[in-house]
């Protein structure tokens, strides 16, 4: 039976996890799931498991040497120098145990959200467990370990055959999946995030175009800090539309970080719910513009996760769902009294933000800044690009 959406999830992603006080916390996971099941808005048949990632898998985009250092560490049988080689053990990336079976975990997650859409069983799939997008070849970073957006942009190049085109709204840069496609031409990534001037990891400038035979399908779209609402969707809107229409994906896959929200610890974005809304809308258009509906959203970011991450990443199940405009006005209650007590912030009551906060009162200086550096990121579209 095919299915419009499906929605991968299991308890047991939550054993990814490197600390109680890591920022790192796949609880979000079960927050957003408990959510949209107290909103009756999954069916039973639509949640699909997650399978473990094989070696070979893993290694389409990792070396084997990194693959026995994170099985190694995570059976505590890798010294400390070794490890830091292998960027583990790292405040960002500590040691956990088993960590390579919970990170393969959520490679499988990724994985299997790709066959069920590929295999057309399903238009969309939504993994929020993946979108770990700072892991390189040999090399864990930014609280990532294994890299599964690439590695299931790999597996759909070599099992399907499939021309990929990936977006990014982290509020941090897609470096390793930018790094990995960056001399490939059937793969094109465009990242919109936080200026490196201010923000790990301190990459994707405008001039990243991708070399080689790769060259102009590397996209970057920098916006400054303290950037709001309106600007950051002209600039999603503008790129993701332009950049679709050149490239004509076979399908798309988004990164979905919900961390350019103001309330995140970690960045210095300004969004409101309001961007996390309107992000899937234009995702879902796009695919069924172009790509017969083919869409695989994954995670990401986001670290505020009691006010934050269940809101903006219900907003993704909603839109592939078409549920998002049946909405009530009001969190349900029955989520907000069961998580009440553990939540480390007050639990939002409406599901758009009651006001903005403002960080800086120069809003029209930054959306004028926004837009020189899209003209900039999209004049290789329309005069440097080749097909």
């Amino acid at each position: 039976m095919k299915h419009d959406s499906v929605f991968v999830f299991s308890n047991e992603q939550l054993s990814y996890r490197f600390s109680d006080s890591h920022p790192f916390n796949h609880l979000r996971l079960q927050l957003t799931y408990d959510l949209l099941n107290e909103l009756q808005a999954i069916k039973p048949g639509q949640i699909l498991p997650p399978r473990m990632a094989t070696e070979e898998e893993i290694a389409l985009i990792h070396d084997e040497a990194f693959i026995e250092a994170v099985k190694s560490a995570g059976k505590g049988q890798l010294n400390e120098a070794v490890a830091a080689n292998y960027g583990l053990g790292t405040d960002d990336t500590p040691i956990f145990p088993h960590m390579h079976e919970a990170a393969s975990l959520l490679v499988g997650g990724t994985l299997t959200a790709v066959d069920a859409v590929m295999e057309g069983r399903a238009n969309h799939a939504l993994h929020l467990g993946g979108g770990l997008h700072h892991g390189f070849k040999g090399k864990a970073s930014g609280f990532c370990i294994y890299n599964d957006s690439s590695i299931a942009i790999e597996y759909m190049k070599k099992k399907y055959g499939a021309r990929v085109l990936y977006v990014d709204t982290d509020a941090h840069h897609g470096d390793g999946v930018q790094w990995a496609f960056y001399d490939d031409p059937d793969v094109c990534t465009l990242s919109i995030h936080e200026t490196g001037r201010y923000l790990f990891p301190g990459t994707g400038q405008v001039h990243e175009k991708g070399s080689g035979n790769g060259y102009g399908f590397s996209i970057n779209v920098p916006v400054d800090a303290f950037t709001e609402d309106e600007s950051f969707l002209e600039v999603y809107k503008s790129a993701f539309r332009e950049v679709t229409a050149f490239f004509k994906p076979d399908v798309i896959i988004t990164q979905n970080g919900a961390d350019a929200h103001h309330f995140d610890p970690l960045t210095h974005l300004c969004s409101t719910i309001q961007t996390f809304k309107e992000i899937p809308k234009l995702a879902h258009e796009l695919a069924h513009n172009y790509c017969e509906g083919r869409w695989i959203a994954v995670g990401g970011g986001g670290y505020d996760i009691w006010r934050v991450v269940p809101r903006a990443w219900s907003y993704i199940w909603l839109t592939m769902t078409g549920q998002v405009d049946s909405l009530p006005p009001t969190i349900p209650e029955n989520w907000i009294r069961k998580w009440a007590s553990q939540a480390e912030e007050e639990l939002p009551y409406l599901w758009e933000d009651q006001h903005i906060v403002p960080k800086i009162p120069r809003k029209q200086e930054i959306t004028e800044k926004n837009h020189k550096t899209l003209e900039k990121a999209l004049y290789h579209i329309r005069n440097e690009m080749k097909r």
